[in-house]
């Protein structure tokens, strides 16, 4: 089928080599229209009969996606709704080998006889699309007849490394904060690097996989350097830069080969000790039409369509997001991380009011896979998705338990809808999925992932709150609001000392899944945590 992009292609994409291992376009149907507006392009999913999976710890970076798409299913391990959700199917436990990423889990579903029975009974040519996947992810999927729509897992892996990321921004024409790339052993060589980059003596070393808060180390001082010399030093190559005072913001878009669609920048909910105990930790974001200065929007948007280009000459195409640093300084963009994949802030961009007046920004990704001809004017799309009128305000939290205490949950806030009086007070309004029913700022619906039976511990994922409004203020701090919101939750939450089961449990408190902007080693071997 020939597709023919009503933008054009920079010079970088017009270059774009073949690459091998990137996943071939298989037609969804051999009599499937071509596809020229959004009005098709939603009749089009409306209509599907495919078998489309979401698979992985939780829906939550897909939720709702089954209100857009036929046949859209979602299969998770932790049953964040107790059964009630009915596109969301939760094997019962099974035996496993410890958990040590987010691939791990994945397999062990796709592994699992309810799971294999689950796909079989809803029919052949079955997709799937995950959060992180590795090769055996998809070995595991070519035995299952299941097509994987996303690129290559090891092209994604090479996509998310941070020093990886500065090259790749390099060739597209989109700048970093200043930075030297480089294996650095010691203090004096971290200050030679520095002082022949001109990066000042305040320093940023970040390793290539890094979880936010984790991995990303101050230094300007050799009592600094020593804190941190035997993570640095065991990285073959690390990224050192400026020190700078940023605004940190998301975008995320999707590179088609129409053009890349973007989506408006987000402010992130980063390192606040009520939300979570990891200094510049990631803990939500917060979509609203002021979010930043014009010429910074429009900036972050430009680079967004030049990193889809330069990716698609690099054989990945589809869904990404894009972590910026704002210079308060001087209000200067510059790249902060690439993310080939949905993410966090996936819930808010899906939702907004733009998208339903198109379409969600994850559609183009499955029409970028699915072989269907599709000529769409992103252009236009992405000008009128950049419109004020077209981008309500919400915000989504993730709530982490922050005591160094180790207890196990006695009860917990279950998902649903939930209300905020005017005394500051939560309480339970009913049972709900669907984020339509947040019909206020007095209103949240309730993710529950840390639930009664389970271990509550420092850094665990306790739940995510999404609601309408900001919850920080103009200052970047949490508002009363805010503070109401995750007391009012965290004190529904009962806990109980641990026994004789804590050391049994002692692997799991390990490998229990967190929300958070990043993993801490390669997506296919490292400790994990959901984005």
């Amino acid at each position: 089928m020939s597709v023919t992009a009503v933008r054009k292609p920079s010079a970088v994409a017009k270059k774009a080599p073949a690459v091998a291992g990137d996943r071939a376009r298989s037609s969804w149907s051999p009599n499937a229209e071509k596809l020229t507006n959004i009005s098709a392009v939603r009749r089009f999913f409306y209509r599907n009969t495919r078998p489309i999976y979401s698979i992985g710890p939780t829906d939550f970076n897909l939720a709702g996606m089954d209100e857009w798409i036929a046949n859209f299913r979602h299969i998770s391990q932790i049953d964040c709704y107790d059964g009630r959700h009915p596109n969301v199917f939760v094997p019962h436990p099974r035996e496993h080998d410890e958990f040590r990423s987010i691939p791990d889990i994945n397999n062990y579903l796709l592994r699992h006889d309810e799971v294999v029975d689950f796909i079989g009974a809803r029919g052949n040519d079955a997709v799937a699309v995950f959060l992180m996947f590795d090769e055996t992810t998809e070995e595991i999927c070519r035995e299952l007849g299941v097509d994987v729509w996303f690129p290559a897992a090891h092209l994604r892996d090479r996509c998310d490394s941070k020093v990886e990321t500065v090259r790749l921004g390099n060739r597209a024409g989109v700048p970093s904060v200043p930075n030297v790339l480089a294996r650095v052993k010691s203090y004096a060589e971290l200050r030679r690097l520095a002082a022949g980059a001109g990066l000042g003596k305040r320093l940023v070393v970040q390793t290539p996989f890094g979880d936010s808060g984790h991995t990303t180390f101050f230094i300007s001082s050799r009592a600094d350097w020593r804190r941190y010399a035997a993570e640095i030093g065991r990285e073959a190559e690390v990224k050192v830069m400026k020190r700078i005072d940023p605004l940190t913001a998301t975008l995320e878009a999707c590179a088609t080969r129409c053009g890349t669609v973007a989506g408006p920048l987000l402010t992130e909910i980063v390192g606040h000790p009520e939300l979570t105990p990891y200094h510049g930790g990631w803990a939500g974001n917060e979509l609203f039409s002021g979010a930043f200065s014009d010429a910074a929007r429009t900036k972050a948007r430009t680079y967004a369509e030049r990193i889809g280009d330069q990716l698609m000459a690099e054989g990945y195409r589809g869904y990404f997001d894009l972590d910026f640093l704002i210079d308060r300084a001087d209000g200067e963009v510059y790249l902060g991380e690439l993310n080939p994949r949905i993410c966090g802030a996936s819930p808010l961009t899906n939702h907004a009011a733009f998208a339903h007046a198109d379409v969600p920004l994850f559609l183009f990704h499955l029409l970028e896979f699915s072989g269907v001809d599709f000529e769409l004017d992103v252009d236009e799309l992405n000008q009128r998705w950049s419109d004020p009128r077209f981008i309500d305000s919400w915000s989504a939290v993730v709530l982490k338990s922050t005591s160094s205490e180790i207890e196990r949950v006695a009860a917990a806030p279950p998902s649903g809808l939930w209300r905020l009086d005017g005394a500051g007070e939560v309480s339970y309004q009913r049972f709900e999925y669907r984020r339509a029913a947040v019909q206020g700022e007095d209103a949240g619906l309730y993710l529950r992932i840390t639930g009664p039976g389970d271990w509550r511990y420092e850094g665990a994922d306790l739940g995510i709150l999404i609601t309408r409004g900001r919850l920080m203020t103009d200052d970047f701090a949490l508002s009363d609001r805010a503070h109401a919101w995750v007391d009012g939750l965290n004190a529904r939450y009962l806990g109980e000392a641990p026994g004789s089961g804590t050391v049994a449990f002692a692997g799991q408190l390990a490998a229990a899944p967190r929300f958070a902007k990043s993993i801490t080693k390669s997506p296919a071997t490292g400790p994990f945590k959901l984005q």
